[in-house]
């Protein structure tokens, strides 16, 4: 793959990029992870639909299975 003609824009960018790296990799988590379409399409239609992103989506999953498992615990 070929990349684009540098422009002062692009060559500012780049340098910014890697100046930052290594603490955005500190600050911030990637997940490369892959659900069926069908499930996909659902969820961001219903994101959107909801005004919400799908970090909110993620913690207030992560939230409810805390809850969960700890009244799990608990018994």
């Amino acid at each position: 793959m070929e990349r684009k003609q540098d422009t002062p824009t692009r060559i500012s960018r780049r340098a910014y990029e890697e100046k930052h790296k290594e603490e955005r990799k500190l600050l911030n988590k990637v997940w490369g992870t892959s659900i069926p379409r069908k499930d996909a399409e659902k969820i961001d239609e219903f994101l959107t639909k909801n005004g919400l992103s799908k970090v909110d989506l993620i913690m207030a999953g992560f939230n409810y299975l805390l809850q969960v498992h700890s009244d799990k615990a608990e018994r």
